[in-house]
């Protein structure tokens, strides 16, 4: 049966309005985690769960409210012991030496954090932007750094910065685009392989902004097999995944393995997917860029440009029970009263049953299957995290104090986000889905031992 008719019939038997905008706002938990009511001001969220089941959530402090490269910016960290209910002091881990020259400063200043916590062991990984150069003005000899930060405490102390820009840029220098003017690691989120794990640890990706030679703004994935000892790219330094028209990225994994890259663009997203020929070895190829956006039935980010996360989810389909995986992806919806389009956040839900749901970078751009408004505010960026408990923890900046954005964490069932349609699968059987619709003989992914 259609999934679509399917969907259909569950939400008239809930007897759920078919309309994806919701007129008034939901009486959903909320906190406001990070207060801005006046400079400094907080910004760019992101969030993480560790092994033992605490959220550590990590942001900028900004304190002329300014961005990296413009003025003296460090990193917050906040936890909470008991899946979001209560949060303890917020603490500042960073201590950046501001001043103009020399440039590169890398230890002038600290922001934009990514963030993973590792699900076999107890470290927590932080990357950041850091410095006294803008993202524009950036060239090969002077450019923002990529600072490095670990705890092994869950968050409760951090590592002195390492600086870890140079062994990235070096990645490009002999490439077509290189050497590259300026790169950055987008916020929120690095990904952790659900599947695949070489040595102690699961393989980690991230995606990162370059500016290259030619000042094209493309995306590129790295990923690490020594949870971020050493950063390798995916893939071909001449073929970026998204070559053109790019911004700040995202990466995560679909249930055969494969990758996703996950840009902003004015409107939506544009998505790639990298598809493995052998895994160990990283070796594969990317497809070709897809816009995702209203036109394709996609993710409509209203007119605006704006950083939000990428996740998949485990699920069951609750009209028939079946097992299988939604992706999220979180937006600014737009359509208020902000200049700039960046209001009422929110989250597009999209089942993936089958190769014609993601088979292709085109097949997961469109036809996205509804969504959830989480913010009826002037709201910007965002991302998400499982926690042990079942729920996603939703974190995401909004205007509540008539002063730039606070730091707002909401926690959320798949249910909550889906309309009712469906459920987090809490044993996924993976290896039996993806053997639904792949040909073993040509995805050696799935043949390995990590796939089972």
């Amino acid at each position: 049966m259609n999934k679509k008719f399917l969907s259909l019939l569950w939400l008239l038997a809930l007897g759920v309005s078919l309309q994806i905008a919701v007129p008034v706002q939901a009486d959903e938990s909320a906190e406001e985690i990070f207060v801005t009511n006046r400079i400094p001001n907080y910004r760019i969220p992101s969030i993480a769960c560790t092994r033992r089941g605490n959220l550590v959530a990590v942001v900028d402090y900004r304190y002329g409210g300014t961005d990296i490269g413009y003025g003296s910016v460090e990193l917050r960290r906040r936890i909470s012991r008991d899946h979001g209910a209560t949060w303890g002091d917020i603490a500042e881990f960073t201590h950046g030496k501001y001043a103009t020259s020399p440039t590169p400063k890398y230890d002038a200043a600290y922001g934009d954090p990514c963030i993973v916590a590792d699900r076999t062991g107890d470290s927590i990984l932080v990357l950041s932007c850091s410095g006294n150069t803008g993202f524009q003005y950036g060239t090969r000899q002077v450019h923002q750094g990529v600072a490095r930060f670990y705890s092994t405490d869950e968050g409760e102390t951090w590592s002195e910065p390492e600086f870890i820009q140079d062994d990235i840029y070096a990645l490009f220098d002999k490439s077509n685009r290189g050497p590259l003017r300026s790169l950055f690691i987008g916020s929120g989120k690095i990904h952790q392989s659900r599947y695949v794990k070489l040595g102690k640890f699961y393989r980690l990706y991230c995606s990162i902004l370059a500016k290259d030679a030619g000042n094209t703004y493309c995306n590129y994935v790295l990923f690490s097999d020594d949870f971020g000892g050493t950063w390798k790219l995916l893939g071909d330094a001449d073929t970026p995944p998204v070559p053109s028209g790019a911004d700040e990225p995202k990466a995560e994994e679909l249930p055969d393995g494969s990758v996703i890259c996950s840009s902003r663009i004015k409107g939506g997203r544009k998505y790639n997917i990298f598809t493995f020929t052998d895994v160990e070895k990283a070796e594969g190829a990317w497809g070709e860029c897809a816009t995702s956006n209203a036109q394709t039935g996609g993710i409509d980010a209203g007119g605006n440009s704006c950083n939000g996360e990428i996740m998949i989810v485990p699920a069951v389909r609750k009209a028939d029970g079946e097992k299988l995986y939604v992706a999220l992806q979180s937006v600014p919806f737009g359509y208020g009263k902000s200049s700039d389009g960046r209001d009422n956040v929110g989250i597009y839900y999209k089942e993936l049953a089958d190769k014609s749901d993601f088979g292709t970078p085109a097949n997961l751009a469109r036809d996205w299957d509804g969504r959830h408004q989480a913010s009826y505010l002037r709201s910007a960026y965002s991302t998400m995290c499982m926690q042990s408990d079942g729920r996603i923890a939703f974190l995401y900046e909004e205007t509540l104090h008539g002063y730039d954005f606070s730091i707002v964490y909401k926690p959320y069932t798949l249910e909550d986000i889906t309309g009712g349609l469906y459920a987090l699968d809490v044993n996924p059987e993976r290896y039996a889905f993806i053997s639904r619709y792949i040909d073993e003989e040509v995805s050696p992914f799935t043949l390995s031992a990590s796939a089972r």
